[in-house]
């Protein structure tokens, strides 16, 4: 036989023959030709040209139908639309493939077949030749074919593959980006599949899809075939790897959070054109990551090498949009896509968006928030396609899950909410490109919101989105960092929740002042780490199963909370890094360690915790060392493991020298010695005789973190979590102001560095200047205040004479 005119292989493809064999097909071949040598593993295949395609079209003379069925088209008429996308898919339906095309792809087919055996499947996909490029991904819009077996069932598929051209979803996107339909070409990818039914598979992104924060690679994945991962069928796993240490030789996952996983795709053995099914997950796998470690690593190294290739390629960053297989009959992992990411990778790096919602209730639903937008709208409730014609602009979409069939309404929708799905899934996709918030992941948001109820969609409060019910006031302003200058006094942001870190680093800070432990051990471990030491001790048999259950997959039920802390704190670490992240160690009151699960087995009753059994008085004493032991794991984890080397630690409520100097003393017996490896240890200055003894507290310690909360509590003897004397509580007391003086001008004298974390500076603008004019070293504020507090201080160092440093930075 002739070489062939309407097949390619992948070994002779590379991502300039776009107009050849289409986006998707011209990225593999780029993938197979030259990044095979660093270890992206790509199955092998070939592409059915567009200009098979358009050949199929001539000799059925097809061309004139589809220009009847098409010219003219609103493609904002959904019923119009629907009757010339039929009448263009039976135009094309009804075009046999030529009998030479036929005959190079069964000569193709049978060389794949002596490569992989006989009972070898196929997995056959649509690659049009605007599909996967830099200013539209197309995603989800044209058909795939999975687990294809004979030369029969591979002609009728890619017949379908050209079919799916002209499917109204397709036509609709085209429409809406500008494309012509008669300029743009089909496709189609056959290759080798991949048994991730067997295995498990999903989508990884280059950067992380909601902030844009582009250190992280970011993989998501279920059990089985890959479909429900995109179609977003599943909650699946998540997981996190920061570039800069994977690069600099530190193994580990940054981040993990486990899905659901309800169903997993596996192959369907009927005899009709299904050839996929979808049948319930067992608990076990439920229970379980889809990936160990090692894979998301492995991943995570194609994933920087397939964005350094393509970024080398176009000559600027160009982060990636991944799909990913692992066989589970070869145990290995296969790429078998990749295109550029084309929304969040597309934002101004030196703009940032600030959504404040200013009233809230108990929300109706919760889900995984999709973005950091708040809208309004009324409900539409959509249980089938036949209910989407009653759609009106405007209105919030919620369904069990978004299909790409429904590009046209969700582009009407202020928002969408769905039941099923994870933040890589269909719906999360077009909700970003479309710029609208959507929250997914519900479960019962059908069930628990009605058609015409008002709500309020926001995922302007972390990774949590939640529903309102009612129309809820926000204001949204756009500041552009590039023309804020950076003060001589560092402005530094106070960060609990891990969730929001990717986000809150947009802003122009100089790290973080103040990492609060306890909102990670409240709100991500939610269990009492001696209960998870001393399991046996909690008398409760459901509470003790309960806390089991979620230390579930670990050796030691205690490796439960080392983890999730480590985590926690290292992706705060990482959103910030190289800049210092100051990680303040437990902080809990007895009361509030009490209300962790299992906590009230190992906690006494006080009176007043708040002057109780705290903060370092814990950390050495027989109740709590062995708790203390697993915090200064998990941070040794972090520096060490991680290579976040970063991390800063401080001791809080730490109220005499010689307490400091055995808090010292265990951290170092637990691997962390102050001066090793770049450690600093710093001590929150809130206790009065931290002031009084300041050169004694230098000695131990390299910087001083002013605690004005507790400092005003102590200095006017005003219990803070009282509302009866709530109103003698200020920090702009001339004696509590003598007292921040006397630390500040200590700290300077013995050369440390010395910061503020309270609230006093975020509350009352004077308190900023006048800290400013002190000559404090760093400020610490509330991520909503930081933009404002910054222009205080830049106006308190004018009046002082002191030059800004540059203008902010630029988003990472």
């Amino acid at each position: 036989m002739d070489k062939p005119t309407y097949v390619r292989w992948f070994t002779e493809l590379g991502v300039d023959d776009v107009p050849l064999v289409g986006g998707k097909n011209a990225s593999l071949g780029e993938m197979v030709r030259e990044l095979s040598s660093q270890g992206v593993r790509v199955p092998n295949g070939f592409a059915v040209t567009a200009e098979a395609y358009r050949h199929t079209l001539d000799r059925a003379g097809a061309w004139p139908r589809l220009h009847r069925a098409l010219d003219g088209l609103d493609a904002a008429d959904v019923e119009d639309l629907a009757r010339r996308a039929q009448a263009a898919r039976d135009a094309v339906q009804a075009a046999a493939l030529p009998d030479e095309l036929a005959d190079e792809i069964r000569a193709a087919y049978a060389k794949l077949r002596a490569e992989y055996g006989d009972d070898v499947t196929l997995a056959v996909r649509s690659s049009a030749t605007a599909e996967d490029l830099p200013g539209a991904s197309f995603a989800g819009q044209h058909e795939s074919f999975l687990n294809i077996a004979g030369e029969a069932r591979l002609l009728d598929a890619v017949r379908l593959c050209f079919v799916s051209l002209f499917k109204d979803r397709a036509i609709a996107y085209r429409a809406g980006k500008g494309f012509d339909h008669f300029k743009v070409l089909q496709s189609v990818g056959v290759m080798k599949m991949v048994r991730s039914d067997r295995g498990s598979s999903g989508v990884m992104f280059t950067l992380d899809t909601d902030s844009g924060f582009r250190d992280v690679v970011f993989v998501t994945g279920a059990w089985g075939l890959g479909e429900n991962v995109v179609q977003g069928t599943v909650d699946p796993d998540e997981f996190y790897v920061f570039k800069p240490t994977l690069q600099a030789g530190h193994r580990a996952v940054l981040r993990r959070k486990l899905g659901g996983k309800d169903v997993r795709m596996v192959y369907s053995q009927g005899a009709g054109r299904e050839t996929t099914r979808n049948v319930p997950t067992s608990k076990e796998d439920r229970d379980r990551f889809c990936l160990d470690d090692a894979d998301v690593l492995e991943l995570a190294d194609a994933g920087v090498a397939i964005e350094r290739h393509y970024s080398r390629k176009a000559g600027c960053s160009t982060p990636m949009d991944i799909e990913w297989a692992k066989d589970g009959l070869d145990g290995r992992l296969y790429i078998v896509q990749a295109r550029p990411e084309t929304v969040a990778s597309r934002r101004p790096l030196h703009e940032v968006e600030e959504v404040r919602l200013h009233a809230k209730a108990a929300p109706l639903v919760t889900g995984r928030a999709v973005g950091a937008r708040v809208a309004s709208g009324r409900v539409r409730v959509v249980s089938n396609v036949s209910e989407l014609s009653d759609f009106r602009p405007g209105d919030v979409l919620v369904a069990d899950t978004t299909m790409p069939d429904w590009g046209t309404v969700m582009k009407a929708a202020a928002a969408v909410v769905t039941n099923r799905g994870g933040r890589t899934c269909h719906a999360a996709i077009v909700a970003r490109e479309l710029g609208i918030p959507a929250v997914v992941g519900c479960e019962d948001a059908t069930t628990r919101m009605r058609t015409g109820d008002e709500v309020t969609v926001s995922c302007a409060e972390g990774a949590v989105g939640r529903v309102y019910a009612g129309v809820l006031p926000f204001e949204t302003t756009r500041v552009d960092l590039s023309t804020l200058a950076r003060p001589q006094t560092r402005v530094m942001v106070n960060v609990g929740n891990p969730d929001t870190a990717f986000q809150t680093a947009l802003l122009p800070t100089d790290g973080v002042g103040l990492a609060r432990m306890e909102f990670i051990v409240a709100e991500h471990i939610k269990v009492h780490p001696m209960a998870l030491v001393h399991p046996d001790r909690v008398q409760d048999p459901a509470e003790r199963d309960q806390l089991l259950r979620l230390a579930h997959g670990h050796a030691r039920p205690a490796d439960h909370f080392v983890r999730e802390l480590a985590e926690g704190v290292g992706t705060i670490a990482a959103a910030f890094f190289p800049e210092p992240v100051i990680v303040r160690l437990s902080d809990f009151k007895t009361n509030e360690y009490a209300s962790l699960l299992g906590g009230r087995w190992f906690e006494p009753k006080e009176e007043n915790p708040m002057i109780g059994f705290r903060g370092a008085s814990r950390y050495a004493h027989p109740a709590y060392a062995e708790g203390f032991a697993l915090e200064c794991a998990a941070m040794k984890r972090v520096r060490e493991d991680m290579g976040l080397a970063n991390v800063r630690l401080m001791i809080p409520f730490c109220r005499r020298v010689p307490e400091a100097e055995r808090v010292l003393a265990a951290m170092a017996s637990h691997g962390l010695v102050r001066g090793e490896r770049g450690l600093e240890v710093y001590v929150m200055c809130e206790i009065p005789n931290n002031v009084v003894q300041i050169d004694a507290f230098a000695r131990l310690f390299d910087g001083f973190s002013i605690g004005s909360n507790d400092l005003t509590q102590l200095v006017l003897g005003v219990d803070r979590d009282s509302a009866l004397v709530a109103f003698d509580f200020d920090e702009r007391d001339e004696g509590v102001k003598a007292m921040i003086a006397q630390a500040v001008e200590g700290a300077r004298r013995n050369g440390r560095h010395v910061g503020i974390c309270g609230q006093a500076p975020c509350d009352h603008p004077e308190m900023a200047a006048w800290l400013v004019e002190l000559g404090i070293t760093s400020i610490s504020v509330t991520p909503d205040t930081l933009l404002g507090v910054t222009r205080t201080v830049l106006a308190a160092e004018h009046r002082l004479g002191r030059a800004p440093r540059a203008a902010a930075k630029s988003a990472p």
